[in-house]
């Protein structure tokens, strides 16, 4: 079974934490992942885009000259898409992008993406994000320490960590998340991924194939 060390917010190492194999060691399918995160980017989409048809431009409906007789071709409207100014055809118009990915293949990316992380050593385990008091530069010099010095992704499983959640939102490129809003996408958009004690078991719990959940 594969371990990891657990540091607390000071960098020093206070324990090691087995991690379940059939979710940090399972193989990584790098396809999946991708689907994953087309799912998450479609559903982000707001699908507002829309241009008007000929209904919808301004102009008079009436036909500008008689049918036949003048040498011009023939026309019917000023709206007419062949004319500037007049409707488009066959436009963008708004709709819904998202899509519902199945379960079991939103699991099984979940895993991959963590066990693309542990493999990576991309992984970070605290023992808790327990600060005193909402403090940016703390959280900020406790992320150094523990050599996270680009982007990254803090997953808390405690139910509520106001000072967590202050401090962390003057970040650039760090996002405080709780272990049931965490997307395949999340752990591979950051360089880093930052998670609790409490936060491994849930994702464990999660992530892992029927049957083989940690006890």
């Amino acid at each position: 079974m594969a371990t990891i060390e657990i540091k607390d917010l000071g960098a020093k190492t206070v324990g090691r934490m087995e991690l379940l194999d059939a979710v940090f060691a399972a193989p990584v399918n790098e396809e999946l992942l991708w689907e994953a995160v087309r799912h998450f980017t479609a559903g982000r989409r707001r699908g507002t885009h829309q241009t008007k048809g000929r209904a919808e431009v301004s102009g008079s409906g009436r036909k500008l000259w008689r049918q036949k007789g003048t040498g011009r071709a023939r026309i019917g409207s000023i709206r007419s898409p062949l004319w500037r100014h007049g409707g488009t055809v066959h436009g963008p118009q708004p709709r819904d992008y998202s899509w519902t990915m199945p379960r079991k293949k939103l699991q099984a990316a979940l895993r991959s993406a963590l066990a693309a992380k542990f493999r990576d050593q991309e992984l970070v385990v605290v023992d808790e994000f327990k600060l005193a008091q909402p403090k940016t530069k703390q959280l900020r010099a406790a992320l150094e320490g523990l050599a996270v010095t680009r982007g990254a992704l803090l997953v808390d499983g405690a139910a509520e960590n106001r000072n967590l959640a202050l401090s962390a939102r003057n970040l650039p490129e760090v996002e405080v998340l709780a272990p049931a809003r965490v997307h395949p996408y999340h752990l591979l958009r950051y360089p880093k991924v930052v998670l609790s004690r409490a936060a491994v078991e849930s994702l464990q719990r999660a992530a892992a194939p029927r049957g083989k959940s940690a006890a």
